[in-house]
């Protein structure tokens, strides 16, 4: 992989971070909206999927801003975002964001999986 200017690396994981940190609320915030919503993807248990990826969302978007174990948390945060696409993207064909805003988030995670993630602590 080419050599990536720390800056873009850091602009990554903190845009990034932010975004996952923001949709991780937004799960607990719109608990209902989100099991609603679960529950149309197919997803078993989806009280239970909404809780566990608003922690996954949460944490690793958390860990993204603090610059704290980077690589792990991409990894995790990247399958959640193949998981978002796959199941309400293609599977349910939901523009917004899980056709645009998913894809997106899971090739910076990849990015920040190989490069890491600059001033990562």
């Amino acid at each position: 992989m080419a050599r990536i200017d720390p800056r873009i690396l850091l602009a990554i994981r903190l845009i990034a971070g932010a975004v996952f940190v923001v949709f991780g609320i937004g799960k607990w915030v719109a608990y209902d909206a989100e099991v609603d919503a679960f529950r149309g993807y197919g997803l078993p248990a989806p009280g239970v999927a909404v809780i566990v990826i608003g922690v996954v969302e949460l944490v690793g978007g958390g860990l993204l801003l603090a610059g704290r174990w980077v690589r792990p948390a991409a990894a995790v945060l990247a399958g959640n975002m193949a998981g978002a696409f796959l199941v309400a993207g293609v599977g349910q064909g939901e523009l917004l964001p899980s056709l645009t805003l998913a894809p997106l988030l899971l090739v910076a995670m990849l990015v920040l999986v190989a490069a890491g993630g600059a001033g990562e602590n």
